[in-house]
This record gives C-alpha cells, structure tokens and sequence, in this order.
C-alpha cells in the first residue's frame, strides 16, 4: 500500500484549492517538513483539520504535487487512472476517427485531471511524459490502465523531471512494437517523420496544429514565408503545401537542417526548392535588413526561454524587441504571426508587447485572427495558466 499523509493547507490558499484549482503550491504548505519521498498520496487538510482535497506529492517547477480527487474515499490505483483515460479518450472521438490527422494529444495534464502526466497519441503508438517523480512513482498504474484502456502499438516514454524540468536520458521504449524509424505521421493531410526514442523531442509540437493548417489554407499561397526558431519547419512545410512562393526556415540548432529536409521530403516537397538556414535569428534578421530582405510573412515562434552564444531571450522580457525585428522585415500589409507558450503573462499582456513594438516602430497594424490550445489540450477554468499558447495574426499597414 501506498502511504498516505496529511498536508496543512493555509488559510489564503483553502478557498482556490476548494474552487478547483489543481496545484498545490510549496507556500501554500504549512508543514512541509512531513514530506520526505515523491512516492506519497497526501490528504490536504484546513487548520481546523477538514478534508479539503486528495493529490500526490511531486516536485516540479510549478509547486509540491496535484489534486487528483475531492473524495476523500478515493483510491488512487489502476481503476481510477482508467476512468480518467477512458474520459480523456471519449472527448477526443473525433479525432481518433479523422481520416486526416492521426497524432494529437490524448491526456492533457490537469485539464484531464492528472497534473504533471501527458499523454500523446502518433499513429497507434502512445508516448507518456513525467513531470515528476511523485507521478513517475505510479508508473505501473498508469502503463497497465493505458494497456486496458485503448489498442495500442507501442508505448514510449519520456522523463522531464531532472532539475529545471530538462529531459532524463534514459531508455524510452516501454512496451509493445517497435515502429520503423521515422515513424510517419499525419497532420491535416500532410505528413511529419517523428522520432520516439531520440532525445527530449519528438518533431513536432501538436499544440501549434490549428495554426499551421490555418497557414497553409488560407495565408501562404503565393507569398514569401520566413519562420524563425524553425525546429524541423513544421510551419514551413504547410505554407509550401498551401503554395508559397518560398519558405525560409531559420533556426540554431544544427540538426534543423536534416530535420526540415526530412519533413519537407516526406511530404513530396523537394527541400532543394526551399531555403534552409542554420543561424542566429537575432543575427539573421540583422543580416536580411542588411541585405533589404522582406517577407510577405514572418513566423515568430520562440522558446519562452533561449541563449545562444550573443543572446539570452526571455518570451517575458523580450518579445517586444523580436517583434520590432520582424517589423522590420515584413512586407507593408504583410503577415506576422506571433506566438508565446510562456505561461507567466496572458494574452492581454502578449497584445501590449505588439502594441508596443509597433508604436515603437511607427507602424500601423490590424489583429486578423488569434488562437490558442485546440481542443485535445484540454484545461480547466480554475487552472488560467495550463492555456499556455497565445497566436495572434498581425497585418502590418
């Protein structure tokens, strides 16, 4: 059996906790001394020592571990990681039916019910993320009710609860086959070659899916695309899919080369017609002022944080600089779309640091269109914070 402990919660943090929110906070801990390993169910309790809520402990940079039940009857066991999978399931119907996508995410964290466990869905094949070791601790649980909740292929995994949440190296593969390298993928009929077992990242962010179709049907045709922080040129690939005239993919990371080649050749695109670079974006916008570069429209998704030999990029501090730098560069009634996953500041702050930059630059804009999570990131309205993803598209005039 699992031991169970009982956390004091303070007085300022009972009411939130009451409402629904998930997180339970290091402050809001009045005797943290009690928790010594991340394998434990703690029982939140008031100071006149009522029930309030039942969760695990968890380290990871958000706060000590989620709510995972307001029964206090509850047991946390196999049973109950099934009901939450079946549900997660049941909501995403239509997409296990699409005949046009076949990678989504299926068990989105605290918007699902369990904080700090994601769950992706590629193609038949399952890959789980820990963000923690309290949740890492239920792992058999959690493998056995995903066996017994849905077929699956093939189950991989990925760690993220090494300090700073970084990626744990450590053997991927958990069960099942073991699909031939890369395993592709469909996206709004177009495809992705993805990569299970090769380091922290897969090929893909699912999260930007609604964006990039939106790209292609409806911005890209006929028109010069730049997007920066690349990755493996997901946006590239649809805008050249939806008939731009040129994408230009710009990132750091030296593997963005083969990976974007790959993406574009999976989807028929000859990568020979499309312009691929390896650089700074920071330096990369000073070079295309330089030589009088303008794009119909420029793509501008960074990390919330990066540093690379010059720079040291915070999504907070800022975006509204890289937003000028874009200015710069786009075309009069040209396209940017801007986008954040930084957690720390909403949409209504994201739309000052554009505001900013233009009066800054003596620019003019309209906001087209904004977006954010689509729906297989489900959240919660007591957790504001799990709807990371801020995109607005921005016409300069």
């Amino acid at each position: 059996m699992r031991q169970e402990i009982k956390i004091k919660i303070k007085p300022p943090f009972v009411k939130a906790l009451r409402q629904g929110y998930p997180l339970i906070a290091k402050d809001a801990i009045a005797n943290p001394e009690v928790l010594k390993k991340e394998n434990v169910i703690i029982h939140l309790v008031d100071d006149k020592n009522k029930f309030i809520a039942k969760g695990y402990y968890g380290k990871q940079n958000k706060g000590y571990g989620w709510v995972l039940t307001y029964k206090e009857d509850e047991t946390i066991d196999e049973a109950f990681f099934i009901s939450k999978f079946k549900a997660a399931i049941t909501y995403r119907k239509d997409l296990y039916e699409s005949t046009e996508t076949n990678a989504f995410r299926m068990f989105n964290g605290e918007g699902d019910g369990i904080g700090g466990l994601t769950i992706d869905y590629f193609a038949g094949y399952y890959l789980v993320t820990w963000y923690s070791e309290g949740i890492y601790s239920f792992k058999e649980e959690v493998i056995s009710a995903l066996l017994k909740s849905i077929q699956v292929k093939g189950i991989y995994q990925k760690k993220r609860f090494d300090t700073d949440g970084k990626y744990i190296e450590d053997q991927d593969y958990v069960v099942g086959e073991v699909p031939d390298w890369p395993l592709i993928v469909k996206e709004s009929g177009q495809q992705f070659a993805i990569y299970l077992d090769d380091g922290a990242m897969v090929g893909i962010f699912l999260d930007q899916r609604e964006v990039r179709k939106r790209i292609r049907d409806h911005y890209a045709k006929g028109k010069t695309v730049l997007n920066t922080f690349s990755y493996t040129g997901g946006f590239s690939v649809f805008a050249a899919a939806g008939g731009a005239s040129q994408t230009t993919s710009v990132d750091l990371a030296n593997r963005s080369l083969s990976k974007t080649r790959e993406q574009f050749s999976v989807n028929d695109i000859d990568p020979e017609t499309q312009i691929i670079i390896v650089e700074d974006v920071f330096k990369y916008f000073k070079y295309a002022v330089k030589k009088e570069l303008k794009f119909d429209m420029v793509v501008l998704d960074p990390p919330s944080f990066a540093r690379s030999k010059k720079f040291t990029f915070s999504a907070s501090k800022d975006y509204t600089n890289l937003l000028k730098e874009a200015i710069a560069i786009t075309e009069k009634e040209g396209v940017i779309v801007a986008s954040t996953n930084c957690s720390s500041f909403n949409m209504q702050r994201f739309k000052s640091f554009i505001d900013s930059a233009f009066s800054q630059m003596g620019d003019r804009y309209t906001i087209l269109e904004e977006y954010s999570l689509p729906k297989d990131f489900k959240t919660i309205d007591a957790f504001k914070e799990g709807n990371y993803l801020k995109v607005v598209f921005i016409k300069k005039h």
